[in-house]
């Protein structure tokens, strides 16, 4: 019985060194994480992050230019366009909240505005959707562009993350605009320069 009691009590110490082992291994992991690059608080003392923040929000712009865009379409397209367009816009709206964090994480701050659209105010559905189109092009090439240019990993993966959905994007306007499926069908390296399929 005391010989068992021992053993048990050696079993616990041993389990419990163990896991004290491995707590410590991984707040070393963790904490070597959260130190990756240069020492500090982020972009107000790492320049790789602040240049990740600065195109991060432009980025940024890019995206709020685009949902400001979508804006004449929910109010001309009826139906199954506009369903298909305020889908688009949510997901578009959820790159804006991405982006967001994304900046917060590299310890900068969202200062991006949407730009002015250079377009006149469409007359009617296909004038709105073809608005939408070339901003969606726009965001494609912005995030292809950035991707090479970020220096860091989250942000890196963030800007090819909606580079891909944009070229999705692109594939529903093309069909709402009149493209069969097959004259949808993105182009190999779509890079954002794509015209909009001609009206019909």
């Amino acid at each position: 019985m005391g010989t068992e009691l021992l053993q048990c009590g050696s079993c616990r110490r041993r389990r419990g060194a163990s896991r004290a082992v491995v707590f410590f291994l991984a707040a070393i992991l963790i904490a070597g994480a959260s130190g990756c690059g240069k020492h500090g608080h982020g972009a107000s003392t790492d320049s790789e992050k602040a240049a990740d923040s600065e195109i991060l929000n432009e980025i940024l712009a890019q995206e709020l230019t685009l949902i400001e865009s979508y804006g004449p379409s929910l109010a001309i397209a009826h139906g199954r366009a506009r369903a298909l367009v305020l889908g688009l816009r949510g997901q578009d709206q959820a790159h804006v909240d991405a982006l967001q964090k994304g900046i917060r994480g590299v310890g900068g701050e969202a200062v991006a505005e949407p730009m002015p659209l250079e377009a006149k105010r469409p007359a009617n559905e296909a004038e709105a959707l073809t608005l939408a189109y070339e901003e969606e092009n726009a965001a494609l090439d912005q995030a292809l562009g950035s991707a090479a240019r970020l220096q860091t990993g989250a942000p890196r993966g963030l800007a090819a993350a909606l580079a891909a959905n944009h070229a999705q994007h692109l594939v529903v306007l093309r069909q709402l605009m009149g493209s069969g499926l097959a004259a949808a069908v993105p182009a190999p390296l779509e890079s954002g320069d794509e015209p909009p399929p001609e009206p019909r």
